[in-house]
């Protein structure tokens, strides 16, 4: 979940652009589309896909190409996991911007930190200039974590502005196990392992020697 605050400007328009992403990527999913040639639209569609640059060559009606794609959120972080993410501020206008900080924050349940490599600002950004960072956290927390990453700089005019984004997403239990169970007959006893979603059922056989 991303969302943005604009403490200094209630309009939202920023001489500056924050972005952030630092994920694996995936293989990009084509869905395949295809006919015979005696239906209506004859081999258009089978053209169509051995065009487009995202399919297997000779294999176009697979649905895995050869193209990565990344995605737009943080994806499972789990437990014990190093969190990192790059962070990039870009000029998007044709001004140079003046004393520019970028601080990166994670909050969780219990604290605030600082992951920001570098506290001292930056003297100036050029016009299509970025600036940028990678930041890395050992998790040690489950729940909602929230990384906020503020940006303050000063126009040519000389007017401070200041907006920030923040990234909210949830850290998991690496393995989690729940047991329960079960008498279903005298003899027979069935245990119920749940473990991270995965449900196993191990019945048990009780005999009695005479």
């Amino acid at each position: 979940m991303i969302y943005t605050d604009f403490p200094s400007n209630p309009k939202g328009s920023h001489l500056l652009s924050l972005v952030r992403k630092l994920t694996k990527p995936t293989l990009f999913t084509n869905i395949p589309v295809t006919c015979e040639e005696r239906d209506l639209p004859g081999n258009l569609f089978n053209q169509l896909m051995k065009d487009d640059p995202s399919t297997v060559s000779g294999a176009e009606t697979l649905m895995l190409g050869e193209m990565l794609t990344l995605p737009q959120n943080f994806g499972n972080i789990f437990l014990g996991e190093t969190f990192s993410s790059y962070i990039s501020v870009h000029n998007d206008s044709n001004q140079i911007v003046k004393d520019i900080l970028v601080k990166a924050d994670l909050q969780t349940s219990s604290q605030r930190l600082n992951l920001s490599a570098s506290s001292a600002a930056v003297a100036e950004l050029k016009p299509d200039c970025c600036i940028d960072d990678v930041i890395h956290h050992e998790v040690k927390e489950i729940g909602t974590h929230i990384l906020v990453c503020a940006v303050s700089y000063t126009t040519q005019t000389g007017e401070k502005m200041y907006f920030r984004k923040f990234f909210k997403f949830q850290v998991l239990k690496p393995l989690d196990v729940k047991t329960k169970f079960y008498n279903a007959e005298v003899s027979v006893s069935c245990l119920y392992l749940s473990l991270s979603g995965c449900v196993l059922f191990v019945c048990l056989g009780l005999f009695t020697l005479h």
